[in-house]
């Protein structure tokens, strides 16, 4: 059988790599578009199961990745996969009246809930945050655009996670810090089993009450298809950040990858 490169003698070695590169698509649009309809469902009740299941922790954690961010007073600064808007509120008040907050999801629902929260609040530097629909592989701001980003429990989301760290990297300016807040895909056998006891028996009965059991379901398979603290600081790394380091906290449960541009 004749290969590839016998069968198409005239197309040039960049072709070859565009073929190799969007042969692919047709299926990573279809689980894109997959995720993105499981949050659209999940987004009403989004932050409420977000209180039942950490027991109110996940406000510290988020609390604790915007300060890693290294976000301050007049920063213009990015909320990647921003969901219901936690981390853009929390954002917003580090950069006061006079930073720009931008919140990116690719959920309209989300964005919706978001905005609608914002409404109901009545500090000046809420109004500093806008919200933009958009996919993290592709993220519609110039380079050395943004002063820090935080993502929460995002990039263990996306289809393309190194696509996805090459492009923080190109919007942040040098010098500036991305804080990736997700749960941490542990290598400690204890963890990984109390880890999987949690969302058999506490997260999946819990949103089945909400009529969402098999919407997440889907979390434990995402943690084990995630990457460890180690993956993390090693794709940080080759996306171009000149330092990366990972956080375990909460009995290992949970981390937060800081990297540096």
């Amino acid at each position: 059988m004749a290969t590839l490169s016998h069968c198409l003698p005239s197309i040039t070695s960049q072709h070859r790599r565009l073929f190799f590169r969007f042969k692919h698509r047709p299926i990573q649009c279809s689980a894109a578009a997959e995720r993105q309809a499981l949050f659209n469902r999940i987004a009403p009740v989004y932050d409420n199961l977000n209180d039942l299941f950490s027991l109110g922790n996940h406000r510290i954690w988020k609390r604790m990745a915007v300060s890693w961010s290294g976000a301050k007073e007049g920063d213009n600064v990015l909320d990647l996969c921003c969901g219901s808007g936690d981390l853009a509120f929390l954002l917003s008040e580090k950069v006061g009246p006079n930073g720009q907050v931008t919140a990116l999801d690719f959920s309209k629902e989300q964005l919706q809930i978001a905005a609608s929260r914002q409404r109901m609040r009545f500090k000046p530097c809420y109004k500093n945050i806008k919200w933009v629909e958009g996919n993290a592989v592709d993220l519609p701001f110039s380079d050395s655009y943004f002063d820090g980003i935080t993502i929460g429990y995002g990039l263990r989301n996306v289809l393309d996670r190194p696509k996805t760290m090459e492009e923080m990297c190109r919007v942040l300016k040098k010098g500036s810090k991305v804080s990736v807040l997700d749960f941490n895909k542990s290598t400690h056998p204890i963890a990984i089993s109390f880890q999987d006891w949690v969302i058999d028996n506490v997260i999946v009965p819990v949103a089945s009450g909400y009529g969402l059991g098999s919407e997440y379901e889907y979390l434990k398979n995402s943690i084990k298809e995630y990457l460890t603290g180690d993956e993390l600081e090693k794709i940080a790394l080759e996306a171009g950040f000149s330092t990366a380091k990972h956080y375990e906290f909460s009995g290992g449960l949970m981390g937060n990858l800081v990297a540096t541009r």
